[in-house]
């Protein structure tokens, strides 16, 4: 039998989770969307109940690769989670997680795609590489090798996914630094590749840098939805003024 205390508990639990679902939901919206060129943007990343889907939110999908053992799952529970586990199974295949950021009252979800490295998947994978709006390219700084097939990534990326897509490469395990075999200088060299619009050096296991990294990537693509919102305004506006009737009465000709 359920005693008082854990009644109060379990009560009060019930009623942080609607108190949180109502402050995600509730928030009021700015009329106006900010202008794509305007610099003030308060980015926060947001905790949201466990099974909870907000309403309203802004999905956007991004997808993490690199070799196995890199440290991609280990960054995405960091950001999400705020949580480090020394031995973490492999995954197998690809797992989905959603992370929640608040941009200027906007609710956007990052839909993260968290995919394996090894080689029998690589097939499987490259096939939702095409509907991804920004992929995370991650390499271990004390792992040489890791580092080497960055470039194999990339020219995945290019052959199998949108032309557009922009690229965040990440050096992680920087709190293996007496063991670096990858120094920052070459991963900063990537900043030279066009698609590659971020470079950072990461710790999945003290935290550094990553909540910083998705705040990013939700802010680029925010962005890039406010501009694409505006730029189809405008052919709208463009299209309207083109095919406008012109209602003024012609003038007879005299014969």
């Amino acid at each position: 039998m359920e005693n008082k205390n854990e009644t109060i508990i379990n009560k009060n639990n019930e009623k942080e989770e609607e108190f949180q679902k109502e402050e995600i939901n509730n928030k009021a919206e700015p009329k106006n969307e900010i202008n794509s060129e305007n610099k003030d943007f308060e980015v926060k990343i947001i905790n949201v109940p466990e099974n909870y889907e907000p309403k309203n939110a802004l999905t956007f999908k991004i997808i993490i690769i690199g070799n196995s053992g890199v440290g991609k799952t280990s960054i995405t529970n960091n950001a999400i989670k705020n949580v480090f586990y020394e031995n973490y199974r492999s995954t197998i295949g690809m797992e989905i997680f959603s992370l929640f950021l608040k941009i200027n009252h906007k609710l956007v979800k990052l839909q993260i795609w968290d995919t394996c490295g090894q080689e029998i998947y690589r097939s499987l994978i490259t096939n939702f590489y095409r509907s991804s709006s920004l992929a995370i390219i991650v390499y271990s700084i004390d792992k040489k090798d890791s580092f080497k097939d960055v470039e194999m990534w990339i020219k995945e990326l290019k052959i199998n996914s949108s032309p557009d897509i922009k690229i965040i490469l990440i050096g992680n395990k920087s709190d293996l630094a007496d063991d670096r075999q990858v120094s920052y200088e070459e991963g900063e060299k990537y900043l030279d590749e066009p698609a590659i619009i971020s470079f950072y050096e990461t710790s999945a296991k003290t935290g550094d840098n990553i909540r910083k990294i998705f705040e990013e990537v939700g802010l680029v693509l925010y962005k890039d939805y406010i501009k694409y919102k505006e730029e189809d305004s405008l052919k709208s506006c463009s299209t309207f003024r083109t095919n406008k009737i012109d209602t003024k009465p012609k003038k007879k000709s005299c014969c």
